[in-house]
């Protein structure tokens, strides 16, 4: 219920803000010289999932087709970012077998995790699909991993911009104002409560990557059994 009410109130909030033409559009979405770049675990959703959610955005790029929607390559759930994204970071600086010595050890016994994708919110930047955890499996796993790279000497960023509680998934970005406003709110309060599906992880991924998790610009470094 709380996970619950914490998305109401961002979709709440983000409606408001959009009527009083306060969108937030992302100036660096298309920018080649943009090099932020860092180390995130993320889990991937399941294909039925996927296809759901693209019927979705499909729906809203008929109402405003300049704005930017993930492909289905690039759908995830944030589990933790480790080194948050700044600008010219690459990972040859530092020792990556110690990063996932540290998330082998927080895994352990955490078991495969389910996820409920129900409904949408939103903010002023972007569009997200609701994820629910169907057990207590993630909420373990990002205090363990809050835990153990707090006792080391390794760079991390752990809940630097914000404490990690959601498990949703981005999938639009603004990059225009709107063109179509009414339409595309009303879009959205028609998904508000859209059961796009459920799925269980048994797997987690460790990548070097990008402020927008695009696929051509993604290295997997490591995956993780659960």
């Amino acid at each position: 219920m709380e996970l619950f009410q914490h998305y109401n109130a961002l979709y709440r909030k983000a409606v408001h803000e959009i009527n009083d033409e306060r969108l937030v559009v992302d100036s660096m979405m298309d920018s080649e010289s943009d090099e932020r770049r860092g180390i995130t675990l993320l889990i991937r959703p399941d294909d039925q999932v996927k296809e759901e959610v693209s019927r979705f955005l499909n729906v809203l790029k008929d109402v405003e087709p300049d704005q930017y929607y993930y492909p289905e390559s690039d759908f995830h759930i944030t589990v933790m970012s480790l080194i948050s994204c700044y600008d010219g970071f690459h990972y040859d600086r530092i020792d990556l077998s110690r990063y996932a010595e540290v998330v082998k050890e927080s895994i352990a016994d955490v078991g495969t995790m389910g996820f409920i994708f129900k409904g949408i919110t939103a903010s002023p930047s972007c569009i997200m699909v609701q994820g629910f955890p169907t057990g207590t499996g993630l909420n373990i796993l990002r205090d363990r991993l809050r835990k153990n790279f707090r006792n080391t000497d390794l760079q991390q960023s752990l809940d630097k911009r914000y404490k990690l509680q959601t498990a949703h998934s981005t999938v639009v970005r603004f990059r225009e104002p709107l063109a179509n406003k009414k339409r595309f709110l009303k879009v959205l309060e028609a998904y508000r409560d859209y059961r796009f599906g459920t799925f269980r992880a048994d797997s987690l991924e460790m990548v070097f990557n990008d402020w927008y998790q695009k696929t051509e610009l993604v290295e997997k470094l490591h995956t993780f059994s659960l």
